[in-house]
């Protein structure tokens, strides 16, 4: 079952990576950033650690059979999905529209990361504590999303 959760990390993982390649060696690379940004091979360096505790905390939630954190678990994933294609692909099609909808996405998703770390806590500190690293890396992103839709919408 471990196998099962880090495969499916790994898919949500390599289809961000796959839909954001365009947008990161294209309109991203030629746009105004905050300059907190860190350079682009941090970003699949630190994803592949943090998807690799996310798979883990799953699979804990999954032994302990706590339904509550293991359906916002999913549902924390699936947004977690869905923002990089609204980022990155968004813009090409809608322009800066796409980034401001990518903060009302991720902010979702900082909402819910920290509701599954809270619902995981009592059946599981393990995978709550293992959910710190993500929520962490989540909400500096949600400051570059903010900050980077601010500078292009006034560049």
């Amino acid at each position: 079952m471990l196998a099962l959760f880090v495969l499916i990390a790994a898919a949500v993982a390599g289809f961000g990576s796959i839909v954001s390649i365009s947008g990161v060696n294209g309109w991203y690379e030629s746009q105004p950033h905050v300059t907190w940004t860190p350079p682009n091979w941090a970003f699949g360096a630190v994803w592949s650690v943090l998807y690799t505790l996310i798979a883990v905390s799953g699979w804990l939630l999954w032994l302990r059979r706590a339904r509550a954190a293991l359906a916002l678990y999913v549902v924390q994933l699936a947004v977690n999905a869905v923002w990089t294609p609204v980022f990155f692909g968004g813009f090409a099609l809608i322009g800066n529209a796409a980034l401001w909808i990518g903060v009302v996405i991720i902010v979702m998703l900082d909402l819910l990361v920290v509701a599954t770390i809270a619902a995981a806590w009592p059946v599981s500190r393990w995978a709550a504590v293992l959910l710190i690293p993500y929520l962490a890396w989540i909400l500096y992103a949600s400051t570059l999303n903010w900050g980077d839709a601010v500078l292009i919408s006034l560049s």
